[in-house]
């Protein structure tokens, strides 16, 4: 086994600190004795988590190429392999874990180069445990140590030992990164990294550190290429969008840079993620202003009990969240909302859950995501004593989802016979004659049409709904 050269570790600890971001808006270089060895050679991209770590690897993806190594989506033709990790859940970790040891078989029978990083390798537990039990990796990058890829790469060939760069007690903002985008229609620009808001269930904060928000110049610039591009479709992201502004020393608010955006005219504009505590009503009326951004909003509630809120350090009540909602769906009557809830928070009792149950039914939600909650080590909740017994936590996880999906489908219902401009995603994996694809207010759609639509906005009339999609037939 190869000893391990180790610059930097992770610590959760240090990562919850408080320090000014800088922004770089250095040109990464690479060196020719990388651009040598990528000669001929391929890279593969395991993405697991959010759009945030999706962006990531479009980073990653930029800089491999920018060294010369091409893109392959045949693992078996990969001469190195980057896996991009979640740690929200302890299913997205052990599912990355899972591929990392299946790799060990596949790299003993030709020489490849592993790389693993995202938010799982911020966790000093896992990253020790990788370190340990998993010797077929050769490199382990932070969650802000996308920069280092290539020194990191080129010190592991040229010694053969492993590298390990994660850092935690620094985190910055990168400008001018290269980027290879996994669309050429749909794109995802950051606006902030990292989290204030330490809800205490959330690794993020530890894991992506304090929020950077981006200067809105370097934004705008950014949207500007995309729509000169062509693109249809442009979501900013943050972990919380409607923070966005509060650390920089001239405060912008989310709606001011919203605004500006939409002015640059692309077809469609989306954002994630809101948070209810931070949500203004300006953000309302500029979404109600601008035609191009969708009728759609993410609006993870967590939970529908108020002392469970503030167990979960949410900073709103029930009745501040349904007023969100109220005043967003009378200026937009045709907005769609979803949502993230957690089931079984520690000690939740089932009043509690009927509270989230009666939250849901006033909401009337067009999608969400429902968890079981998962403890993150390092965090409050993970300390927490639990006394709800699992079996009780699949029951309200069950009942749960058997609330929303009578709901969606209600939803769906009304948009049948009507017609519909949809944003063409791609070609259905089973079957080649149809066609899948999003409407504005972010519903999947899936019609009959010819791949050359891919990337194009084309009318669909909507025929039947199955809850979490719709069926529709092409307006010629």
């Amino acid at each position: 086994m190869h000893k391990a050269i180790v610059h930097s570790l992770p610590s959760l600890k240090m990562a919850r600190l408080h320090r000014d971001a800088k922004t770089f808006y250095d040109e990464i270089k690479i060196t020719s004795f990388l651009k040598r060895y990528a000669k001929g050679k391929h890279y593969y991209i395991y993405t697991h988590g959010c759009q945030a770590n999706h962006r990531d690897s479009e980073h990653y993806a930029g800089i491999l190429t920018k060294i010369g190594f091409k893109k392959t989506e045949d693992i078996n033709q990969a001469d190195l392999v980057l896996i991009n990790t979640c740690a929200v859940r302890e299913n997205a970790e052990n599912k990355a874990l899972g591929e990392i040891g299946n790799l060990k078989g596949f790299k003993a029978k030709k020489h490849l180069t592993l790389i693993v990083t995202g938010c799982m390798v911020m966790e000093e537990k896992l990253t020790n445990e990788i370190l340990k039990t998993y010797p077929q990796v050769d490199i382990l990058l932070g969650t802000d140590d996308i920069v280092h890829l290539p020194n990191a790469l080129e010190e592991h060939l040229k010694t053969h030992n492993r590298i390990v760069e994660i850092h935690s007690d620094v985190f910055n903002i990168h400008e001018r990164l290269p980027s290879l985008r996994a669309s050429k229609f749909k794109a995802f620009v950051n606006i902030t990294y990292g989290c204030d808001n330490f809800c205490t269930y959330c690794i993020v904060p530890y894991t992506r550190g304090r929020q950077r928000s981006r200067d809105m110049k370097d934004i705008l610039a950014e949207c500007k290429a995309l729509v000169k591009a062509g693109y249809q479709e442009i979501t900013l992201l943050g972990q919380n969008v409607d923070s966005y502004g509060l650390d920089l020393k001239r405060k912008i608010r989310f709606a001011t840079l919203l605004d500006e955006v939409a002015k640059l005219d692309m077809p469609r504009l989306s954002f994630l993620t809101s948070h209810p505590h931070d949500f203004s009503l300006d953000i309302i009326k500029v979404m109600k202003r601008h035609k191009n951004i969708m009728p759609y909003l993410h609006l993870p509630v967590q939970a529908g009990d108020d002392r469970i809120l503030k167990i979960m350090g949410r900073k709103y009540t029930s009745k501040e969240y349904l007023n969100i909602i109220k005043a967003v769906k009378t200026a937009m009557p045709k907005i769609a909302i979803s949502t993230d809830i957690i089931v079984g928070f520690p000690n939740e009792t089932e009043a509690q859950f009927r509270n989230t149950l009666k939250l849901v039914k006033a909401a009337k939600y067009d999608s969400a995501f429902t968890f079981i909650y998962s403890p993150r080590s390092g965090t409050p909740a993970a300390k927490m004593k639990d006394n709800v017994s699992y079996q009780d936590k699949v029951k309200r996880f069950k009942q749960l989802n058997e609330l929303l999906k009578q709901q969606m489908s209600k939803n769906n219902e009304s948009l049948i016979n009507h017609v519909f401009p949809v944003l063409v995603d791609d070609v259905s994996k089973t079957n080649k004659t149809m066609l899948t694809g999003r409407l504005a207010n972010n519903k999947i759609v899936n019609f009959k049409g010819n791949k050359k639509l891919v990337g194009q906005i084309v009318k669909v009339k909507i025929n039947e709904e199955h809850i979490y999609f719709l069926m529709g037939s092409l307006v010629k």
